[in-house]
Parts: C-alpha cells; structure tokens; sequence
C-alpha cells in the first residue's frame, strides 16, 4: 500500500540536516531519486531541511547522512523535539537512513564523547562504541531474499557497533567488510519502509534497484526507464568497479563462503556487449 498524495502533485523527498549528516556525500541521494523519477516522466521535487527549520510531516520519503558525533547529537535532538519524521512514518512514509542517520533511528547510540543518546526509536537498535577501532573500507553485502534486490555495495567508515533487535531485521549479510560490527554478519536494519544501512557511496549511485524500491514503496509500480538509456553504462561500470575493488580485498572468500553470491558477482564482472 502506496502512500496517498493528492492528485497529480510532485513525489516530494526530504533531505534530511546536510550541514550536520552530510560528511560522506549521501546527500546524493536526495538527486539520484529525483532523477529516477524523472526519467520515467514523474514529476519529484526535494526540500533540503536545514537545522533549526521544521521537518515538514508531509514528504513522502527521508534521507539522512553520515556525520560526527557532535553534529549527529544536535540533529536527533532537532528530529525529536518536532517529532515530525515519527508522524511521517507513521502515516506511511519512507526512510533511508545511513551510518550516524541509522543510529539516530534505533533508541541508542553514542553521542558526543561516548555518552549515550536516545535514538528516534524508529528501529530496533542500539549502537554502541566499538573500542577505538574504525570500520572502514568497501562493503558488499548479499540483501535479504524478501528485498528482491542485487548484491549491494558500498563503502564504510564508522565507529559503532550496531546491534539489532527483535522489532529489526538485517537489510543483508555482509559478504566483505564489517557492517553493523558485532560478529553475527548482519549489515544494516530494515522496519516497515526505514532503512539503515553503513553504506555509504552514495548508496544508490552504487545501487540503483535499492533506489526503486524506496521509490516504489511511496509510488507503487514504477514506469520502465526508456529503454537504452545514456546512464545505464555509467551505473553498471560503476557497479562492476566497486565489486571488483572488493573483491580484491577478500580474494577467495566470497567463492568459499557464499557460492550463489560468488557467482552473481562474477556475472556482474564480465564486461557487456563485448565493451
């Protein structure tokens, strides 16, 4: 069940705080779903919300970044004093949330010189410090089967250990890096239509079905994209290049450990249409 908006009017998403969560770039993909809808002839229109200006209740889909512990304390005490992005969801709204974004949605995480800090509670999760010691480098994770979506990559580079609860499943497995951090071999957390996740790349330039599902969780079936289009060699040499990178990096483990993934990666390596 879509979101209702009324008549013909524009997919409207939110970027959530860019000059206290966008460290990484992910305010990237506020663009990337804007394009996509635009291709397909759907009109899109994103509110960049900046600190100290209300969260508008009334957007069909969120975004947050990466940041430090100082900027990720004052945006979730922003977020809920107004309590806006909670209405949201509530009224159906989507959620993509990475690194400290993703913490500030579980109830816990360390804030600013490790103290903790209530989350949004929008996912059940808690994050805590991970001993001095940074998560950082590429990730490539195999998505959880009910997603229907292709191997995920990404890059990471957090502090925290995530752990989740019985109200939040994983968004994948991690196949190379770290991910949420605490041994069981999760990566991010995925409630209802909020997504967290470390990766970051922006996460949908790197993975664009992960985009259309977050589209078509707020749109319902999508057009096609023309056929043919001038991007689509872009975006698949991007994804090919990241794997490969990965790859590099854990030589051997993704063949003995998940042979299905092994060889969807290998497929997604062979260079297309004879380029």
């Amino acid at each position: 069940m879509t979101r209702a908006r009324p008549g013909p009017s524009a997919v409207r998403l939110a970027l959530l705080f860019p000059e206290l969560l966008g460290t990484y770039g992910d305010g990237g993909n506020a663009r990337v779903l804007v394009q996509r809808l635009r291709w397909r002839g759907v009109a899109a229109e994103a509110v960049t919300v900046a600190v100290g200006r209300p969260v508008p209740d009334s957007c069909d889909l969120y975004l947050l970044g990466g940041g430090e512990d100082g900027p990720q304390t004052l945006a979730v005490r922003d977020l809920a004093a107004g309590g806006s992005l909670r209405r949201a969801v509530g009224a159906g709204a989507a959620v993509l949330a990475v690194c400290a974004g993703f913490q500030i949605l579980g109830q816990r995480f360390a804030g600013e010189g490790g103290r903790p800090c209530d989350g949004l509670g929008l996912l059940d999760c808690t994050t805590i410090r991970g001993g001095g010691r940074r998560r950082i480098g590429e990730l490539v994770v195999d998505p959880a089967t009910e997603l229907g979506l292709d191997v995920l990559t990404g890059y990471e580079n957090h502090g925290g250990l995530t752990r989740l609860g019985p109200g939040t499943r994983p968004l994948g497995r991690v196949v190379a890096g770290h991910g949420n951090g605490t041994g069981d071999g999760t990566e991010g957390a995925v409630a209802g239509r909020v997504i967290g996740t470390y990766l970051h790349g922006p996460v949908l330039a790197r993975n664009p079905g992960l985009a259309d599902l977050l589209l078509a969780w707020v749109v319902g079936e999508l057009p096609p994209l023309p056929p043919d289009g001038a991007w689509e060699p872009a975006v698949d040499r991007l994804r090919r290049q990241r794997l490969a990178a990965a790859g590099r990096l854990r030589r051997g483990a993704w063949a003995a450990a998940w042979p299905p993934l092994a060889s969807r990666v290998r497929a997604r390596l062979r260079p297309r249409g004879g380029g």
